[in-house]
């Protein structure tokens, strides 16, 4: 069974130094585009969950469930 890489291009062989600096690079890309659209990623999530029911919610208050 052939394997498929990981990543859709051949990377580069890297130092171990300049791995982790392009890790350090890219969490900081990623931290950025966070904080810049944070509120449009929130907000988009948000519409796309469904709605959560109070599962033990009662009408009548005078005979509870238990």
């Amino acid at each position: 069974m052939d394997q498929q890489p990981q990543i859709p291009i051949e990377p580069p062989r890297l130092t171990d130094e300049a791995a982790s600096q392009l890790l350090e690079f890219l969490y900081d890309i990623l931290t950025a585009f966070e904080n810049h659209y944070g509120h449009q990623l929130r907000r988009y999530q948000e519409a796309d969950e469904l709605p959560q029911y109070d599962l033990f919610a009662s009408d009548d208050e005078e005979n509870p469930p238990f």
